[in-house]
């Protein structure tokens, strides 16, 4: 499979290019988080949504590529924007308000473990041990970010929480919307699957946006009030860096990489993000976690890289055991012809010598 070679790209800074869109991703939610005080949840995800969307169907139209045109790829597009636009933003806005920027951030970034699950049910991929491996870290990590401390501890006591109280604080947990978030876009990273052989991927992700952003606004209208009225100009300004950094540029770069490449070598960057917004989390929102909390996240980022990473460390893992089987044969052969040698020291050795006689031509 092709990968993507940063070396050869003509580019300059291409490091940075390709690190931007997960930079880009994990500030954006900081943004987010920090102008929800004061807006509204469900605006402010339909106006990321929007807006972004046009400008990347105007970008996918001066770049020249098709628009969608079949009823297929209109009826792709719009399942795409259902789940991964509008069901995927609702509940990233919904969650923000009850959860931090950071933390919010690696629940969303868990979606490989779901793409993993969903990809081996429907097309059979192949997880392999490290993919399992990497599965079974990545629960557990989301069950500590995602449930409370109390819980966890109550357990470790052998006194646990009472079922209806417990379902209860649950269902108040943002953390568990940012889980649904989650599970939407892995839906719809499998989704993207179908809708590239209807349309271009560029062109159904600018109209995903759009369609997806419009119910938004709609609920947005008839369950919100006072939208807009104290969102200030540092709110604006946040806005607009999240519908034009953080969805525009972002999915564009995204992308344009995923264009020279393999998709695969992207993925693997997919930790950055959390990383992105717990850093500037902490800077910018003073958000501290908890240690279970604190160890969740090391343990969700390490079953990213496993499952991101799993042919990878798979195939080195092959070629070290090849190495070690060399050595260790050659080692042996070695060890078995000093032992011979010391054998023969001092005693004559029979060496067998095959003679091969062949009848010579008789005399003339």
């Amino acid at each position: 499979m092709q990968q993507l070679k940063l070396t050869q790209s003509k580019l300059p800074f291409a490091w940075a290019l390709l690190i931007a869109p997960f930079f880009l991703w994990g500030t954006a939610m900081v943004a987010m988080k920090g102008v929800i005080p004061h807006t509204t949840p469900l605006f402010m995800a339909g106006v990321r949504l929007v807006p972004a969307g046009i400008l990347v169907v105007v970008a996918a139209a001066l770049q020249g590529r098709p628009q969608p045109k079949s009823w297929a790829a209109w009826l792709w597009v719009a399942l795409f924007a259902l789940v991964d636009g509008a069901m995927f933003q609702g509940f990233l806005a919904e969650g923000l308000v009850r959860t931090g920027a950071g933390l919010g951030s690696v629940m969303i970034d868990s979606q490989p473990l779901a793409v993993a699950i969903l990809s081996r049910l429907l097309f059979g991929e192949h997880i392999g041990l490290w993919g399992w491996l990497g599965l079974a870290v990545g629960v557990a990590g989301i069950s500590l970010i995602g449930l409370p401390d109390e819980w966890i501890f109550g357990l470790l006591r052998g006194n646990p929480v009472p079922v209806q109280a417990g379902f209860e604080q649950l269902f108040h947990n943002g953390q568990w919307l940012m889980l649904l978030a989650a599970l939407s876009m892995a839906v719809g990273t499998v989704t993207i699957r179908a809708v590239c052989r209807h349309a271009d991927p560029v062109a159904a992700t600018g109209w995903h946006m759009i369609l997806g952003g419009l119910p938004l606004f709609a609920l947005s209208a008839a369950t919100e009030s006072q939208q807009w009225v104290n969102i200030d100009l540092s709110g604006w300004v946040a806005l607009a860096y999240s519908t034009i950094f953080g969805s525009a540029i972002a999915y564009g770069l995204f992308f344009y990489f995923a264009s020279l490449g393999s998709l695969t070598s992207l993925s693997a960057l997919t930790f950055l993000t959390p990383v992105f917004a717990l850093l500037f989390g902490n800077l910018f929102l003073a958000e501290i976690l908890s240690p279970l909390q604190s160890a969740g996240v090391c343990l969700t980022l390490a079953s990213i890289y496993l499952i991101n990473q799993r042919d990878i460390i798979a195939q080195k893992l092959k070629i070290g055991r090849t190495v070690s089987y060399i050595s260790a044969s050659a080692e042996r052969a070695a060890t078995e012809s000093g032992r011979l040698l010391q054998q023969s020291q001092g005693k004559p050795v029979e060496v067998p010598v095959e003679v091969r006689v062949r009848e010579s031509e008789p005399e003339i």
